[in-house]
């Protein structure tokens, strides 16, 4: 008891003299001791880590990740508390390491924006409290924080509609994610607003990264060689909306001279393209460092220990970021070139 009193510096109802305190902290010096973090950890319940669970396929930067982490370690280092990520392959297939990687090692955990399946919930453990980002469907038990992605998609059509811009190109997400869908049904109801037809024709399936964006438009160009090019284009994140001005620029297409682009999130590839990105804010260092704030907040109430979580989901704010890739339409009409 005198050691460890002297060791952690804590107070007891037993007294230790000066003497036996500096004797103890010498011998100490003398052996080269340290504390034990996790036997410390397993006598007060607590590893004071928290887990980030995220996919991480190996390829293209992913930039929305990258926002996200440092909001979650920004708060998490306000609150004395360490961070361990774990890298998934595929959520489908991974879903059920979740167990594994909740054994004691971490507190809590956050999900980012993933896509687990409701059959596949049935696998999350009821022992570790979890928090989500952008989760593709409603997990039992599960905290969700998110953004109003439909609201920032209609804006942003609605700011290329006041630009002059009427035959507007919808670059998609990946089909089946909440996400991409929300962000395509305020392309649909822009449109449908100011009056303006939805085209088939001017919906490009594609997904979140730099290679399926500039893969989409340059097939879509491919097969419209000699017809009008879009006045724009808004495609569903950033990422999508670089692969996107590539594709243009292969053809001989100049943004925004001969057509406009607009992306969503602002990530640090937004702000650093050439020309600058507009896009739609999304507060993602600010969502990760709730997501952190909302994990203690769950943790203390399953200890016991007070405090109520807020109810799910939690919906952030969006903002319209208009840079230098939108302009007015060009006055002379521009059409496809043919294939290089």
């Amino acid at each position: 008891m005198a050691a460890s009193t002297a060791l952690n510096g804590s107070r007891t109802s037993s007294r230790i003299s000066k003497e036996t305190r500096e004797r103890i902290l010498k011998a100490a010096a003398r052996l080269a001791y340290r504390p034990n973090a996790t036997a410390r950890a397993l006598a007060n319940r607590r590893m004071r880590t928290l887990g980030l669970a995220a996919v991480i396929d190996g390829g293209e930067l992913n930039n929305y990740f990258l926002e996200v982490f440092n909001g979650v370690l920004e708060a998490a280092t306000r609150h004395e508390q360490n961070t361990t990520v774990f890298a998934l392959h595929d959520w489908g297939a991974d879903t059920a390491r979740l167990h594994g990687l909740c054994d004691g090692r971490i507190d809590g955990l956050i999900l980012l924006a993933p896509t687990i399946s409701r059959p596949m919930t049935r696998l999350l453990p009821a022992h570790t409290p979890f928090v989500s980002l952008h989760a593709n469907i409603a997990l039992p038990g599960v905290i969700n924080i998110e953004s109003d992605e439909e609201k920032g998609a209609r804006e942003m059509v609605r700011h290329l509609v006041r630009c002059g811009h009427r035959r507007i190109m919808h670059v998609a997400g990946p089909t089946r994610q909440l996400g991409a869908e929300r962000r395509f049904r305020g392309y649909r109801r822009a449109l449908a607003a100011a009056r303006l037809p939805y085209e088939r024709d001017l919906l490009v399936k594609a997904g979140y990264t730099v290679a399926e964006g500039r893969a989409g438009v340059r097939d879509w160009l491919r097969g419209h060689a000699g017809r009008p090019v879009p006045d724009a284009i808004f495609c569903a994140n950033d990422g999508c909306a670089i692969g996107c001005i590539q594709a243009l620029a292969e053809a001989g297409l100049r943004v925004p001279d001969d057509i406009s682009v607009a992306g969503f999130d602002d990530t640090l590839a937004a702000r650093t393209t050439v020309p600058q990105l507009t896009t739609v804010r999304q507060p993602l260092r600010e969502m990760g460092a709730r997501a952190v704030e909302v994990l203690l907040a769950r943790i203390a109430q399953l200890e016991g220990a007070g405090g109520k979580a807020p109810d799910s989901p939690i919906v952030f704010p969006v903002a319209l970021v208009d840079r230098a890739s939108v302009s007015a339409p060009p006055r002379v009409l521009r059409l496809v070139p043919a294939s290089r």
